[in-house]
């Protein structure tokens, strides 16, 4: 076990113990607590917060805080199997969801909204996210036989209560949607719709079975024809490039929410999405432009089963998402096993082995898919024409109507991946092999001295440090691999002492508490595989007050308050699966953003570097990676920052940064991916 040592450098000024006495007496009368010591190790889920000479721990509702973040940024995956239970996926919306049946009132025996007939509510059809459907029959006297359309003897009623969140503001998002894509190609129509009593009601056609009942009444075990399932991808792929022109993405793309017509109608063999209540738009409307990319890990939107990696991830949906989700109802539909990949192994697992009992057109759809750009425009004439192999040349004798894809195919011609030569071989979004690696921050600076140690034992690490102290270099970023640290020491940092401990416990409180009340703050971080960390203490910084928070996942909800009270992360370190972050006042930032992913997040990155943010943290478990981005209050004469991502440390690297005045900011060694080119 890592022997604890603490290091001061020697010109440090200590305070007369008068002086003290008096400081800390001047904070006790201010209301400020002194802490008090313990020998207890410190627990998995806390926070501490230092302010000036005197330190000040929150106590919060443990039990509350310990559920959140074990449910995590990102899910854990027995919770994400709970939501996908039975194989039929539960909606995990990020506003309200539908009423809660126990406690709201009952949905009206008969309904009429506008101008609508009066209609008798029947069976339920179904719940999800956003309210519950029901069969209504036309009461009034008729003389027809409709089976669709306004004058239907039998329609679909939704209702959302009054009190669902998603009615907050008024009638629900739903309708606005619907305003905008019903009656467009496989999408139903609204034909009335209204408030009656405490819900909103919606007057639609009657549909017939969804996909997820025609796979779960398959006797066949469970098994849809390949041609079959080639036939819902490009009529899919159809309906949702027009709801994409109309500026929308749906949000929610999976077997339940694909109906088709009622049996016995001329459209028994055609398909239609519902359920818009987590559409959202992709396209400002008034501007017309691409809606800002950003990333929230709190917030999920869809189903777990299906959502995209970019939606489990928090991002801002955008086309490819839809698309995304289309391709795993497609493997889901194939499949004859119920279990399907969730959320961390859909992250990691490759598309051969994703697709691995698929006809090869269903592997190249998610591949391109799943490296679309946030913003890229989807080649959806491509994508149909991957699939014209395993459909028949007779459209008549097709188990599935497929006239939307057809016209598609007329317009613009029928293309394959091999056919566009006009285009150039680009990089992968996330089709990379997943990897451990160094990742290494460098910024411009002016030329300064700066040296660097790395597979440092611990009984070494107080020469280095030492020796670097009286050179006039200070410790600017620490790091570890395989229980070694890495050590980087500057000439400007600017500090006029430093202390340090090597503790077999991650970030003990009770040394930091104890150096924040001699005006201290934690200016870098590091922790091991085997639990023990190295902490940096400085003082020199422009830091206030600091607050730092130890947990089993990345602790985004606390780092999102935290902003909210004009603290700003400053540090983090990882040690095994915990997560440590070091959040200060006074940092000198005026916005801060985080990226977090399972492989590196590349895309995500250089859209920050464009909006001004310039990389200020690093840290990465075995499966995880986050990058803190800041906006500086003051904008440094160069701007100019490059990364590197190393199996070895990069130490030749190093040097020829140096060259080009490009200096270690930060570095740390964990999860990334092998970049591929796609040929």
């Amino acid at each position: 076990m890592p022997v604890m040592r603490s290091r001061v450098r020697r010109v440090e000024v200590v305070e007369p113990i008068a002086k003290r006495t008096r400081r800390r007496r001047a904070a006790a009368e201010a209301g400020l607590a002194t802490p008090k010591t313990n020998d207890k190790e410190q627990k998995t889920d806390n926070e501490r917060v230092g302010v000036g000479g005197a330190v000040k721990e929150e106590e919060e509702n443990r039990a509350l805080e310990v559920a959140k973040e074990k449910k995590g940024v990102l899910g854990e995956k027995k919770q994400m199997d709970l939501l996908d239970s039975g194989g039929k996926s539960k909606k995990k919306p990020l506003a309200g969801c539908g009423d809660d049946e126990g406690t709201a009132s009952p949905v009206p025996d008969q309904v009429q909204v506008e101008d609508s007939p009066v209609y008798r509510v029947e069976r339920k059809l179904g719940k999800g996210g956003f309210g519950q459907v029901y069969v209504g029959r036309r009461v009034s006297a008729v003389n027809t036989n409709d089976k669709s359309g306004a004058g239907a003897v039998e329609v679909a009623l939704k209702f959302e209560h009054r009190s669902s969140k998603g009615c907050n503001y008024g009638p629900p998002h739903e309708w606005q949607v619907y305003d905008t894509l019903g009656g467009s190609h496989g999408v139903p129509l609204v034909h009335y719709k209204g408030q009656q009593g405490d819900y909103y009601v919606m007057v639609m056609d009657m549909l017939g079975p969804s996909l997820w009942d025609v796979w779960n009444n398959n006797i066949n075990s469970n098994l849809m024809s390949t041609e079959m399932v080639a036939c819902i991808a490009v009529e899919a792929i159809s309906i949702l490039e027009k709801m994409h022109l109309r500026g929308y993405v749906h949000g929610d793309v999976k077997p339940e929410n694909f109906l088709l017509g009622i049996p016995g109608t001329p459209d028994e063999k055609k398909i239609f999405l519902v359920d818009l209540g987590l559409a959202t738009r992709w396209q400002d409307s008034s501007t017309g432009l691409h809606v800002e990319y950003d990333q929230k890990p709190d917030v999920f939107r869809g189903t777990v089963r299906y959502a995209s990696v970019h939606a489990h991830l928090g991002r801002t949906g955008s086309r490819r998402d839809d698309l995304e989700s289309l391709a795993y109802t497609l493997i889901f539909l194939l499949r004859e096993n119920k279990g399907f990949v969730v959320c961390k192994k859909k992250m990691a697992i490759t598309s051969e082995a994703l697709c691995c009992f698929c006809p090869q057109p269903f592997k190249q759809f998610v591949e391109y898919v799943a490296n679309l750009k946030f913003d890229e425009e989807p080649n959806y004439a491509k994508c149909i024409s991957l699939f014209d192999g395993e459909i028949g040349t007779n459209p008549d004798m097709r188990p599935l109507n497929t006239e939307g894809a057809q016209k598609v195919g007329h317009k613009r011609g029928h293309l394959t991946m091999e056919e566009e030569d006009d285009e150039q071989p680009k990089k992968k979004v996330r089709m990379g092999m997943p990897a451990t690696q160094w990742i290494s921050v460098y910024n411009a600076r002016r030329p300064m001295k700066q040296r660097y140690h790395y597979n440092v034992a611990d009984a070494r690490l107080g020469q280095h440090i030492e020796k670097g102290n009286e050179d006039g270099l200070f410790v600017s970023s620490v790091a570890s691999y395989q229980n070694l640290w890495a050590i980087i020491m500057d000439a400007s940092t600017n500090y006029s002492a430093q202390v340090y401990e090597l503790s077999p416990y991650f970030l003990r409180k009770e040394w930091i508490m104890e150096h924040w009340e001699n005006n201290y703050y934690i200016s870098a971080i590091a922790g091991a595989n085997n639990g023990s960390s190295l902490v940096v203490m400085s003082k020199g910084t422009s830091y206030m007050q600091q607050s730092y928070k130890v947990s089993d996942s990345f602790p985004y909800k606390w780092i999102n308050k935290k902003w909210k009270e004009g603290f700003y992360v400053t540090a983090m370190a990882t040690s095994g699966s915990k997560w440590g972050v070091v959040m200060s006042r006074g940092a000198g930032f005026a916005k801060q953003v985080v990226e977090l992913d399972f492989l590196y997040p590349s895309e995500g990155i250089h859209r920050r570097w464009d909006s001004g943010y310039r990389i200020t943290a690093t840290a990465a478990t075995w499966d995880q990676a986050a990058f803190v981005l800041s906006v500086p209050k003051r904008k440094p004469t160069d701007e100019t920052q490059e990364t590197l991502r190393t199996s070895a440390f990069p130490g030749t690297h190093v040097k020829e940064k140096w060259a080009k005045n490009l200096y270690i900011a930060s570095m740390c060694y964990g999860r990334t991916t092998l970049a591929e080119i796609s040929l």
